[in-house]
């Protein structure tokens, strides 16, 4: 995601099942990785939360037989800054290869989302994601584009995005977005969600909520002739009245044959996006809402992004293709994805009632 303006359960437990019996489990780390592990230690910095980087394992590979962008072996997105201001109108060969990206992508963040629970470390989470991209034939869009290590974001609690996977282990409590974007047959499908970590205080419970609400509110409003800036004064009047504010750093994108690209979809109110929404455009809307100021800080690895006063952020993000009477969600939610707390809720209520 760039900066502004810059350009059924049971099936995921018997798949899991298979891939142990198949030997497809990451292999232990040799001893020396095991000692560098073991003598991590942060980097000094001026931290805003409680939460702080441990360590990362070394980027893996990908084998030769899937097709790569073309940042997978230099780090550097050529075609992308070369092209990153052309909005592009899809043709509908080019509608169906999205489409099929953000289906695989859809596939991988579900499978992801079953893994959240205390004590998983989310570099366990990204070798899973590794594996099911592969598995598809698909290349995960964020490894070595412009040179960040690992194939999924993993966001907890403070962090607005960008996380790094790495060795902690999830805290119950604690809330994590995992950010899944996979590269299949020459397109990008971008999608995250935001999953709670056992049991999880109400405040962090109505953020996640608020902040899938005002992404939801967002894609209602797509339409043809819709302007691009307007999608912020959504977002921003619904997280407002909460007393949440919109992150403005960072923006939701075009993607296609891109991982990004325009149009640039800002998330916060009065700002300056161009343009409107036409037929055959696609693009991500992703609002980042955080518990109290809206200011971020990155970390040394520069890439983590975290709230400047150390709250808490909550993120949700979907793909859509603007149709001719308004828009398609490309990465909706389906049977096989984790309900929300909310839902589980729900549906908790409505078993008590029926007894």
């Amino acid at each position: 995601m760039p900066k502004v303006f810059e350009v059924g359960i049971a099936k995921h437990v018997l798949l899991r099942q298979e891939m142990l019996h198949e030997g497809m489990e990451s292999p232990q780390p040799d001893p020396k990785e095991h000692a560098r592990r073991l003598a991590f230690k942060p980097p000094s910095f001026p931290y805003t939360g409680e939460l702080r980087p441990h360590y990362v394992t070394p980027m893996r590979k990908v084998p030769a037989h899937i097709k790569k962008p073309d940042y997978a072996a230099t780090g550097i997105p050529a075609s992308e800054m070369r092209d990153k201001d052309k909005v592009v109108i899809l043709n509908q060969t080019q509608i169906e290869g999205l489409r099929e990206a953000c289906r695989v992508g859809r596939e991988v963040l579900d499978l992801a989302g079953h893994m959240v629970k205390p004590g998983v470390t989310t570099e366990e989470i990204d070798v899973k994601v590794h594996e099911w991209c592969i598995e598809r034939g698909a290349y995960p869009s964020p490894l070595n584009y412009h040179s960040f290590p690992k194939s999924c974001c993993t966001s907890p609690n403070e962090v607005i995005c960008h996380g790094i996977p790495d060795a902690r282990p999830l805290q119950e409590g604690d809330i994590v977005n995992i950010d899944i974007t996979v590269y299949k047959n020459g397109f990008h499908g971008d999608l995250n969600e935001t999953f709670l970590v056992g049991e999880v205080d109400d405040d962090s419970k109505r953020l996640v909520k608020t902040t899938y609400e005002s992404l939801m509110l967002a894609i209602k409003a797509a339409k043809p002739g819709f302007f691009i800036r307007d999608f912020g004064k959504i977002i921003s009047k619904h997280c407002n009245r909460r007393n949440y504010s919109v992150v403005r750093s960072y923006c939701g994108h075009g993607i296609g044959e891109l991982f990004h690209c325009a149009p640039n979809v800002p998330h916060y109110s009065k700002n300056k996006a161009i343009g409107t929404c036409k037929p055959g455009m696609a693009f991500t809307i992703e609002p980042m809402i955080n518990m109290k100021s809206w200011r971020d800080k990155t970390w040394r690895d520069n890439w983590t992004s975290v709230t400047a006063d150390g709250k808490r952020s909550a993120q949700f993000e979907h793909t859509i293709l603007i149709t001719e009477t308004g828009c398609e969600v490309l990465t909706a939610r389906t049977a096989n994805s984790k309900p929300f707390w909310w839902e589980e809720q729900k549906e908790t209520k409505e078993k008590k009632s029926s007894k």
